[in-house]
């Protein structure tokens, strides 16, 4: 069929509405992409740069803070070295004084010179030659590594952790000014802790010579708790005034784990922040990681740009923080001011070009978006889907017109398939339905005839070789009557013998009576009468009590029902006894035996269940197959295989059914589920 010839419009139309035109008209958008891209980028610059800066300042901060408190330890370990190599030191101890009082007095006035909180000499023993003021105790700890350097002949400085009871051993009232009670604090790491009475020591120790030639310990040392006058020159070195903006301040702490114990951050009312906690976030970097921390943070009640580093004790563990920072609010204004300044001015060029640009996008980008939009309601799914773009004289309108054109064709094409596609998925389901219940019925009739006729063969032979079986039992019990009577008195000298002869005897007709109730049950069938279940369980037990005396196996009874069954009680006991019996086999080395009864319905028929359990050898799952096979046993000598056998056919008699799990070397449970009696 010949095309339809395709007119092309007039030229001046053309160049009104070519689709080159509309793209040099959208060629100008990009003034509105590239500006607010290119003031995006400059201000993320800057303020990444903006934010660097604060970080490397604080970070320079804590530099300055760090080495500070690093100077304190370097003077305090010269001040405590230069007393204990100095001569009028060695002058006073070499007097040899008992205790050492004009040493006392020396250490007293260098404590106050030095503004140390204690000052004391101990010897390798930990006793206590001098002090600067009264201790407490007479000797000291010696595990504190910086001592025990000093008692081997050298000397160090290091931050230690003091408890309450270092601190009162030396005086009460370090005591009373390390402790310091929490305060509650937003962000931190829930405590169960009211206050904080350990203290942060500037803990110094160096050899001194004792006047008879060993070597002592000088110690001294300061509490930093409530120290202002250290945490306040450590604020006064780091933010000198006109360091910051204006609305800024400087703050510094130092913490014992996350509690400030000495500080110039302020609460309400101008109070110092002693109690408070850090946040659990900067806890969980600084203490836990040991990391240092250069981020903002909030720190009591504001949001603070700051920087903490982990505080190390003599033995090598982060034992609190140095924190230096200064208020971000000011920073955090000025940016977001220049910010809306940028954002105002790109606002004001937006909104007077903006209209204009999207007139001319709107007759161009409409049709396609229309496309993209009918394009994925077809690929979800709906065929329906169509542009319902108007005919128009240039591309995009010519190319929505042909996909509706295909869409159309796409639709009826995939109608065709799917009514094929239906009918033939019909068809398969009926055969394979069909198949799947002729297999069904072949394999149930199948199972039942393969079964059927092992038991009436296995019924034929059992009552034959019974049958066959009794008469010549008879003949051998008369005529070992007939030799017993004819024997007489020397009858005693073969009584051993007799008495194998009628046990054998009268095994072999068990074996024939089990053999005979297997092949017509109905013959054996007793009378029946409703038994409690753990009636039932206490009189079988003493049937079998002479084998549980033999092991090591412990009897537990559960008794979780009080329903009635109906059935005769020799043959439940029967089918118990053999349970028992079985498990008691499976358990040589002793184990323990459960037996346990429940209310346990099965297909909307009330009933009890009564679970026999050992933990056993097991079974494994071959022999779990054919457990219930007549004749199969695994006891080569005394095992007929028909107790489990009888045992089932007594059960399911009854309406009721047996089952078993078992698994090798985990024991073996049997279960025996039983209607109640109506």
């Amino acid at each position: 069929m010949p095309e339809k010839p395709v007119h092309a419009p007039h030229p001046e139309r053309q160049a009104g509405r070519s689709v080159r035109f509309r793209l040099l008209a959208i060629a100008l958008l990009p003034t509105l992409v590239l500006l607010p891209l290119l003031l995006g980028v400059t201000v993320l610059r800057w303020n990444s740069k903006f934010d660097a800066t604060l970080i490397s300042k604080v970070n320079g901060d804590l530099t300055i803070a760090h080495q500070y408190l690093a100077r304190i330890l370097e003077n305090t370990g010269e001040q405590i070295g230069a007393l204990a190599g100095s001569a009028r030191f060695r002058d006073v101890i070499g007097q040899g004084e008992q205790p050492f009082a004009a040493l006392n007095s020396l250490l007293d006035q260098k404590r106050r010179d030095l503004s140390f909180d204690f000052l004391y000499l101990v010897d390798q023993r930990g006793n206590v030659l001098a002090s600067a003021r009264p201790l407490q105790t007479q000797t000291v700890r010696l595990d504190w590594p910086i001592v025990r350097e000093a008692l081997a002949g050298a000397g160090k400085t290091a931050i230690d952790i003091f408890e309450e009871r270092d601190l009162s051993a030396i005086a009460p009232e370090l005591a009373d000014r390390a402790r310091i009670e929490l305060v509650p604090t937003p962000n931190a790491v829930p405590t169960d802790k009211s206050t904080e009475a350990r203290g942060m020591v500037v803990h110094s120790a160096y050899a001194a010579t004792l006047p008879d030639g060993t070597v002592g310990a000088l110690i001294g040392g300061i509490l930093l708790n409530q120290n202002l006058e250290f945490i306040d020159t450590i604020n006064d070195l780091v933010y000198r005034k006109a360091s910051l903006p204006e609305g800024s301040q400087g703050t510094a702490t130092l913490f014992v784990e996350d509690v400030r114990i000495s500080t110039n951050v302020r609460l309400f009312e101008g109070r110092r922040a002693l109690g408070t906690r850090v946040s659990a976030i900067v806890r969980s970097a600084v203490l836990d990681k040991g990391k240092t921390w250069l981020d903002s943070a909030f720190v009591v009640n504001d949001w603070y740009i700051s920087a903490y580093e982990p505080v190390v004790d003599s033995y090598g563990k982060r034992v609190g923080m140095l924190y230096v920072g200064f208020l971000e609010a000011p920073f955090t204004q000025a940016k977001r001011e220049s910010l809306l300044t940028i954002l105002f001015a790109f606002l004001v060029v937006a909104a007077a070009t903006v209209p204009l640009f999207l007139r001319w996008a709107g007759s161009i980008f409409l049709p396609l978006e229309r496309m993209a939009r009918t394009i994925a309601r077809v690929e979800d799914g709906d065929l329906g889907a169509r542009t319902k773009v108007r005919p128009a004289n240039d591309e995009i309108g010519r190319v929505a017109v042909h996909l509706d054109h295909l869409l159309d064709q796409l639709q009826e094409r995939d109608g065709q398939l799917r009514a094929w596609n239906e009918e033939l998925n019909t068809r398969v389901e009926e055969r394979t339905r069909e198949l799947q219940l002729a297999n069904n019925r072949l394999e149930a009739t199948t199972k039942q005839l393969i079964m059927s006729e092992k038991l009436a063969a296995i019924g034929e032979i059992t009552a034959g070789v019974a049958h066959e079986i009794n008469n010549p039992i008879a003949v051998m019990q008369g005529n070992l009557e007939i030799v017993r009577s004819v024997m007489g008195e020397r009858a005693d000298e073969v009584r051993t013998e007799f008495r194998l002869l009628d046990e054998q005897i009268h095994r072999i007709s068990q074996i024939v009576t089990k053999l005979l109730q297997f092949a017509r049950p109905e013959e054996y069938a007793g009378y029946m009468e409703r038994h409690a279940p753990e009636d039932v369980i206490s009189d079988s037990l003493p049937l079998v009590q002479h084998l549980l005396n033999k092991t090591r196996i412990t009897v537990v009874r559960e008794a979780g029902t009080s329903r009635l069954l109906l059935m005769n009680r020799t043959e439940l006991q029967q089918v118990l006894v053999n349970l028992v019996v079985n498990a008691i086999h499976a358990m040589p080395e002793g184990g323990t035996l459960t037996l346990r009864t429940r209310d346990e319905d099965r297909e909307g028929r009330q009933g009890i269940a009564l679970v026999v359990a050992d933990n056993g050898i097991g079974m494994s799952e071959e022999l779990l197959q054919k457990v219930f096979d007549p004749f199969f046993t695994t006891k080569r000598r005394d095992g007929t295989g028909l107790g489990l056998s009888i045992s089932q056919t007594l059960i399911s008699r009854q309406g009721g059914a047996m089952s078993v799990e078992s698994a090798t070397g985990k024991g073996t449970t049997f279960t025996i589920w039983l209607p109640e009696a109506d």
